[in-house]
């Protein structure tokens, strides 16, 4: 059986090892099931209690800032799903340990592991200066509304450099809303059900070759910001859609609102939460 990364393994599950950053968060909770029929061994980790481990899991606890602790943490592991990190703006200087260093002691770990596929949990909010009146694609520049922006662009370009120099595939995924359903009306162009975030994933791993992709993490919206048509060779094709959720948001004023950031850019209220130096 060959696997996405162009291996060779025995028959049975795809991959050996998969690592999990992040599984105490809000998404790496949602994952934790639902990831294990992809390999033999989840290995999950965080820097906050994550709790027992499950049939067919590791824990590992690792603050990713420690570089050491993440060159170990990536022994044995096959793929790697990069959810790790602060996912809220902060002040600069724990946005830099977490997602900044973190991310550059998980890319050199990965290359010496030999580690060779890398989903990367970007956000929207690397483009979120962007018009909600545009329509982005991953060619698009990058256009950050906070430091936790920044973070994600760093992250994307770490992605780039350690493809162009090593050859190592990453699928930045730049996920929209990732919640039970949208808790407001600019959340109806940004949702991603977490079915279609699992498919997304397994899209991701699963693809012969991804290259750097760089892919919008969205259902199947009436209403969106951003085009994957540069990212058709994951095959992802999303089955659910914000629009059973409509009856939430029945007001029909403008959107966007006139001089109101938070509904004229896809950043939404992050606009509003920094710079916290």
């Amino acid at each position: 059986m060959t696997d996405a990364v162009g291996s060779t393994k025995k028959v049975g599950k795809p991959f050996k090892r998969i690592l999990l950053t992040g599984a105490a968060g809000g998404l790496g909770k949602v994952l934790r099931d639902r990831i294990k029929p992809w390999a033999e061994v989840v290995r999950l980790s965080d820097v906050a209690d994550m709790g027992e481990a499950r049939e067919g899991e590791e824990i590992v606890q690792c603050d990713l800032a420690d570089k050491e602790a993440v060159l170990k943490l990536l022994e044995g592991v096959d793929a790697v799903l990069h959810f790790g990190g602060i996912s809220t703006e902060k002040p600069f200087e724990p946005i830099m340990q977490a997602n900044i260093l973190g991310v550059a002691n998980l890319y050199e770990a990965l290359h010496k592991a030999g580690t060779r596929r890398v989903v990367f949990a970007s956000s929207n909010h690397a483009i979120g200066y962007h018009r909600t009146t545009e329509v982005l694609d991953a060619n698009s520049p990058t256009r950050p509304d906070s430091y936790y922006g920044l973070s994600k662009v760093f992250g994307e370009q770490m992605a780039r450099y350690y493809f162009d120099r090593f050859g190592i595939e990453t699928v930045c995924i730049r996920i929209g809303s990732s919640f039970p359903e949208p808790a407001n009306k600019r959340m109806m162009s940004t949702f991603l059900s977490y079915d279609d975030l699992t498919e997304l994933l397994r899209c991701s791993l699963f693809a012969p070759r991804v290259g750097h992709t760089i892919v919008y993490g969205q259902s199947d919206n009436d209403s969106t910001w951003w085009d994957n048509r540069l990212a058709s060779h994951l095959g992802y094709k999303p089955k659910d859609s914000s629009s059973k959720f409509a009856h939430l948001f029945p007001d029909t004023s403008e959107f966007p609102a006139q001089d109101d950031v938070t509904t004229m850019y896809q950043g939404g209220k992050f606009l509003l939460d920094g710079p916290q130096y």
